[in-house]
């Protein structure tokens, strides 16, 4: 299949959260993760139908949604999911949410690797809970897991839950499976439940993709939910839908109960079949995006190589968000960002956004077409050559 990514789709005045909060009309936004491509033509026919029906009342979600995920994850990642594990809710956020309602009390620790999307936090606070963050270490210029640290904060009698980023957001890392074992048998041990963020899944880069940490063996698999959804492999996050994947029944009982106490529990007629025409005819489209924005990914490495080599562009195994080390420049993540919006109007989130942890980083999201990749490093370039 070819489609044209190319394409300059114009964005603003059309309530884009990413395109229309910025105040001016010269500013590129290159910061909230979602695409500036057209979404898979097959969902487009999808909603095109259900549209012509004209009514849109309360929604039955079908048995071809469960199946359409259940078929794909096993033929693209050999997953085997039981229909009866499933709970949909309206985004992978409010998810995160009720689980953390669901199996903690206010106080109780939830374990996070930092720097991670920054929604976990607000996730862990609005529960009244505390954030305990194992900051991730580079290894080779890659992150990697600190067990050690997670070993000490998971033994802490308070520590309940651990919120997983798989593949990871900001850093592009997919955990290999010996890494997800390691963790798992950690916080089997100590009782921490586990609450794994695949919203990325599909936009792997590496040979043998991801993991999904409910492929797991049988024990480590029970203490966990994962939370999937199509919206960022196929650029529907305004449809709000995903679902939570828990193979434990009463774990399941008391997340659904909180998915209503938190009223997240119905889901759109879009969203549904949506996730039916992704799933069951989408994979070709997906190839060719994930082939293009990785084809984004080379051209930003190879510019900040040859351009900028005193910077570091983080390898990424997965996502379209660059993780640039800015600690060569000797100015805070914050202040970059707001000198890059003031002096070349270029939109980019500071890494301090993702936790402590990320100072000294900026995250740029370069799901767009190429040639707007291309404007944005080189408004990158005018700000950051005066200052190495």
């Amino acid at each position: 299949m070819t489609s044209d990514f190319d394409k300059i789709i114009e964005r603003r005045h059309t309530e884009s959260y990413k395109w229309d909060t910025p105040d001016r009309a010269d500013v590129l936004p290159m910061w909230v993760a979602d695409m500036d491509f057209r979404t898979a033509p097959v969902i487009i026919d999808a909603l095109r139908r259900r549209v012509d029906h004209g009514v849109f009342g309360y929604t039955h979600v079908p048995d071809e949604y469960y199946r359409s995920v259940i078929d794909w994850f096993e033929k693209r990642h050999g997953w085997k999911i039981d229909r009866s594990w499933f709970i949909y809710t309206s985004g992978v956020v409010p998810a995160i949410s009720a689980i953390i309602k669901a199996l903690t009390v206010p106080g109780d620790k939830v374990i996070v690797t930092t720097p991670v999307y920054n929604c976990f936090f607000s996730s862990i606070r609005n529960n009244g809970c505390v954030a305990t963050c194992i900051p991730l270490v580079q290894v080779d210029g890659r992150y990697e897991i600190d067990f050690a640290a997670l070993e000490t904060a998971a033994a802490d009698p308070s520590a309940k839950v651990m919120l997983l980023c798989n593949p990871h957001n900001p850093g592009g890392r997919v955990w290999t499976h010996d890494e997800l074992i390691h963790l798992a048998d950690i916080c089997l041990r100590h009782g921490v439940y586990v609450v794994s963020d695949e919203i990325h899944c599909e936009l792997t880069y590496i040979d043998g993709g991801y993991t999904p940490f409910g492929s797991l063996p049988a024990p480590y698999r029970d203490n966990a939910s994962v939370c999937v959804s199509p919206s960022k492999a196929f650029n529907i996050a305004g449809l709000q839908i995903a679902n939570i994947i828990t193979p434990d029944a009463e774990i399941r009982r008391r997340i659904d109960r909180a998915i209503n106490i938190n009223e997240v529990c119905d889901v759109n007629p879009f969203g549904v079949e949506a996730t039916i025409a992704a799933y069951r005819h989408g994979g070709e489209w997906l190839e060719s995006l994930v082939e293009y924005i990785h084809g984004n990914y080379t051209t930003i490495r190879d510019f900040i190589a040859k351009e900028l080599p005193a910077l570091k562009m983080m390898p990424l195994e997965s996502t379209y968000l660059a993780w640039i080390d800015i600690r060569a420049t000797r100015m805070a993540s914050e202040e970059l960002t707001a000198l890059l919006l003031e002096r070349e109007k270029l939109m980019v989130n500071p890494g301090t956004m993702y936790g402590a942890d990320g100072e000294g980083f900026v995250r740029i999201n370069f799901a767009c077409p190429r040639s707007v990749v291309i404007d944005a490093l080189n408004r990158f370039k005018t700000v950051l050559t005066p200052i190495l």
